[in-house]
């Protein structure tokens, strides 16, 4: 594996593939014999938390909002679904969206986009090393299938991700632990097994709900969000 800098971001080769990437961190993974991996996507291995608030904004703007979301509640509400924000936020601002609308303006303008994403290095290195072991992977995130495996197939991860997990596969979003326990159970590993990587508070507490070891990750370690 080589990495390629340029204009502060990279272009890792991979035995078979050049992968886009960006930032140069480094995680590191607690002890314990883990059967399986599971991914979060937004923020954890795909820097797409930007392009997320842009599209939210743009959603919430075009189904009726005269506001815009706060960028704080954005990173804490990271991990629940589109349901689950879209709710807090009419309690929030008295409003009445309609999750649907919302969602379906959001994505339109998500997938406009969606080509600029990168992954993150830091992430991918263990997802690289666990597909090279063969070790069970899974991401389980509480975005749309569609968005989550383009957003995989853009930066090039696709290929190496066994099982996935949407916002369609589940009733309840994180933090309940129903995603991780689905990625779990799919992947055919006792969930105690598994380690978890997250950026969101909501998916570390899912997590732990399900006695997943975790590696927590920051979100904003890429591309800076305008204030």
């Amino acid at each position: 594996m080589s990495v390629t800098i340029w204009n502060n971001c990279g272009f890792l080769l991979t035995e078979s593939k050049w992968v886009v990437v960006c930032t140069d961190m480094k995680v590191d993974l607690p002890q314990g014999n883990f059967e399986a991996y599971i991914f979060d996507c937004d923020g954890t291995l795909v820097d797409s938390m930007p392009l997320h608030l842009e599209a939210w904004n743009h959603g919430l703007r075009s189904a009726g909002a005269d506001w815009d979301l706060p960028i704080d509640y954005f990173y804490a509400s990271a991990g629940k679904s589109l349901d689950q924000v879209v709710s807090e936020l009419n309690v929030r601002y008295a409003g009445s969206l309609l999750a649907e609308k919302v969602g379906s303006f959001k994505e339109e303008y998500y997938h406009k986009k969606i080509s600029t994403l990168q992954a993150f290095p830091d992430v991918v290195t263990h997802l690289e090393e666990a597909y090279k072991r063969g070790l069970p992977v899974a991401v389980a995130s509480g975005s749309a299938r569609f968005a989550v495996e383009k957003s995989l197939e853009v930066t090039g991860l696709l290929d190496w991700i066994d099982v996935i997990v949407a916002a369609e596969d589940v009733t309840r979003g994180k933090p309940a632990p129903d995603c991780f326990l689905l990625a779990a159970e799919r992947l055919g590993v006792n969930p105690r097994n598994c380690l978890v990587f997250e950026d969101g508070v909501a998916g570390l507490q899912a997590a732990e709900v399900c006695g997943m070891s975790t590696v927590e990750v920051d979100a904003q370690r890429g591309v800076a969000l305008k204030a």
